[in-house]
């Protein structure tokens, strides 16, 4: 029989993380359940493909939203990881902790003990920083993180036009200070994607006390409004994986709410139009539902600089076989090299707008390459007021859940994109671009109106796809939160949920960073050990934020 102290569902970033940590001393078991199969293979091990693991459904769940009804009707894509190391596997490799107050307002709205002083010293406990602001980095973790070795004078031209902009800069945005311009730190290591998968599940799985269920969850067994196991599709057959002390959720932010309606935890009316017997009526199970947004600002570049004469496929097979061999050259990046964390106006006290910057016009599914070599900055909103949801669409736990996002709901968000774009044609129009500037390839000089701008919006906005906040963390006597603090399932013994479901609020930028932080804090709530102590660094909040957006 399948039995183990602690049952983990999924692999990812959160999974492998507590995977790690609950079997380090030796003295508990553990059993990871992953219905995905190995991430050997060079399209996620080579840095550069990133664009295939996301849009194969041998490593993703193949989630799409439902029709957005701001957004013309559009489904949108929202791949999450099927595979070792969830979508640590299958992202863009970029490594954000988020901004100090994010974890501030989390605390503020009742997840007590997870506001910055308390997290960062976990963000030093899982990193191996190589570089990075002294002090305010982890150098000994299991995550290795790097900056790329920004060779293309590109990305110096977009940090300083930024700067002549008269915003500020930063050299680490994972240090005391992210407001401002500067390198872009990834989650590679020796040439290869540094997922959880590498950097915990592998080392966790060379102990005897943690093993791996290659299987299909379908519902948490609860007993007496206790937890007492999984069950599994294993081959076709459907048994109990059994855990004799927690079962632990980290099946992301689409799958975990899910599982836990399945199994009878979620808003009661829904569970019985389901016939889904009702354990625990939790009504914020699925709700609360938020992401991050972008939009790619294309401009053509005059000099023959970019990735565009790479992308022959020639120019490909040089790259893979340097890569395949040696672990290095254009393979071994994932060409996000720098960055910006910006604010949008006086007295917003601390960034929310993101830039990805790229030295080619391309898109994430790695198709409609403009037919020109070109530059491109992603960028777009960090704080959203629009919230969706997930929910079953039958009780079926085969059936993909109904994922409705509500992108672009609130008002706000669409002046805040207009400004976005606004803001990227004032950086490119800076002088660091005038030796590469030519035509603007997206939207287009022609778009320019507000009116001109929301179309381009609401046909062209892509999801950054940083689903998080469907099991959101909170007190125990509030009435929407899915789990306490200490990530308990609230109102069902030896259920916790550990992953970016349990966000109250989405972080600045990119969610892997935090999502493993929060299977690293998670392990210690889990073992009844102290918290790591606070810590009493102050981070750099703008002093000119009342009166200046730079």
């Amino acid at each position: 029989m399948l039995e183990a102290d602690y049952v983990i569902i999924g692999s990812g970033s959160a999974g492998a993380a507590l995977a790690y940590r609950l079997s380090e001393d030796g003295r508990n078991s553990v059993i990871v359940i992953e219905y995905g199969g190995s991430d050997y293979g060079p399209l996620i091990q080579m840095p550069a493909a990133l664009s295939f693991p996301m849009n194969m459904s041998l490593y993703d769940w193949g989630f799409q939203s439902e029709p957005e009804p701001h957004l013309g009707g559009r489904v949108l894509a929202t791949p999450r990881g099927k595979v070792m190391g969830g979508s640590s596997s299958i992202n863009g490799m970029v490594y954000v902790r988020g901004h100090a107050r994010d974890f501030d307002h989390w605390a503020d709205q009742g997840a007590t003990g997870w506001s910055f002083a308390d997290v960062l010293p976990y963000f030093k406990r899982m990193e191996h920083a190589h570089g990075g602001e002294e002090g305010w980095r982890g150098t000994d973790g299991p995550m290795h993180v790097r900056r790329g070795r920004r060779d293309n004078p590109l990305y110096a031209a977009f940090v300083e036009a930024g700067r002549q902009a008269g915003f500020e800069t930063t050299q680490d945005y994972n240090g005391s200070k992210q407001e401002g311009f500067g390198p872009m730190e990834q989650t590679i290591h020796q040439g290869r994607r540094w997922s959880t998968a590498n950097a915990y599940l592998r080392p966790a799985m060379r102990r005897q006390n943690v093993s791996l269920v290659s299987g299909f969850a379908r519902r948490v067994v609860i007993e007496n409004q206790r937890a007492t196991g999984v069950e599994v599709e294993v081959k076709r057959t459907i048994q109990v994986v059994k855990a004799k002390r927690e079962v632990i959720v980290a099946a992301s932010s689409i799958n975990s709410p899910k599982l836990l309606m399945l199994s009878g935890i979620g808003p009661a009316r829904h569970l019985q139009d389901n016939g889904i017997q009702v354990v625990a009526d939790r009504p914020g199970v699925g709700q609360n539902l938020q992401d991050h947004m972008e939009l790619y600002i294309q401009q053509e570049s005059t000099q023959p600089i970019t990735l565009y004469s790479k992308l022959n496929l020639f120019s490909k097979a040089l790259i893979g076989a340097e890569w395949l061999f040696f672990k290095s050259g254009l393979g071994a990046s994932n060409h996000f090299e720098a960055a910006a964390f910006v604010r949008s106006r006086p007295g917003v006290d601390y960034p929310d707008i993101q830039y990805h910057f790229i030295p080619v016009a391309i898109r994430y599914d790695g198709k409609a390459a403009a037919k020109s070599h070109g530059f491109q900055a992603h960028v777009g909103p960090m704080r959203s007021k629009s919230r969706g949801s997930v929910t079953l669409r039958s009780p079926d736990p085969a059936a993909k859940p109904k994922i409705q996002f509500n992108y672009m709901s609130h008002p706000d968000d669409w002046s805040d994109f207009r400004h976005c774009i606004r803001l990227t044609r004032e950086i490119f129009g800076q002088s660091a671009f005038d030796a590469y500037r030519g035509r603007e390839i997206s939207p287009g000089p022609a778009v320019q109106s507000d009116r001109e701008l929301d179309d381009f919006v609401r046909q062209h906005a892509e999801s950054a796809y940083h689903p998080c906040g469907t099991c959101r963390m909170g007190r125990a006597d509030d009435a929407t939160a899915v789990v306490d603090p200490e990530c308990r399932v609230i109102g069902v013994d030896g259920l916790r949920v550990a992953d970016s479901s349990i966000f109250p609020r989405v972080t600045n930028g990119n969610l892997n960073a935090p999502s493993i932080m929060t299977g690293e804090k998670a392990a210690d709530h889990i073992l009844g050990r102290p918290m790591l102590p606070r810590s009493n660094q102050e981070p750099w909040i703008n002093p000119r934020w009342e009166i200046s957006d730079r």
